[in-house]
């Protein structure tokens, strides 16, 4: 199969009936759109992708409250990346 324009619909549809890749793509979509509601509500859902995507925004930026709420989502490693930022030695003073 070499369609690559799946539209949204059908991967809702499909990512409601439990497919994973599915979830993954919308996810994708998502951050490529810069939708950052909809990949927090696609991490609310489940999604790893969404979990991974989100942590790596908040990571780059140091945002320390959102990498928290993301581990309470569920996404552990948030929670292992807002440990490595706490922990790092000496960033000096930022305000």
């Amino acid at each position: 199969m070499t369609n690559r324009n799946i539209d949204r619909e059908t991967l809702r549809e499909l990512a409601d009936e439990g497919n994973e890749n599915a979830l993954d793509r919308l996810a994708d979509l998502a951050d490529a759109a810069d939708d950052l509601g909809e990949l927090s509500a696609l991490l609310d859902e489940g999604s790893t992708r969404a979990g991974f995507l989100l942590t790596r925004r908040a990571a780059a930026t140091g945002d320390l409250r959102e990498l928290q709420r993301i581990s309470d989502a569920g996404y552990d490693e948030a929670g292992n990346e807002l440990d490595r930022i706490l922990k790092a030695p000496g960033d000096g003073d930022r305000g």
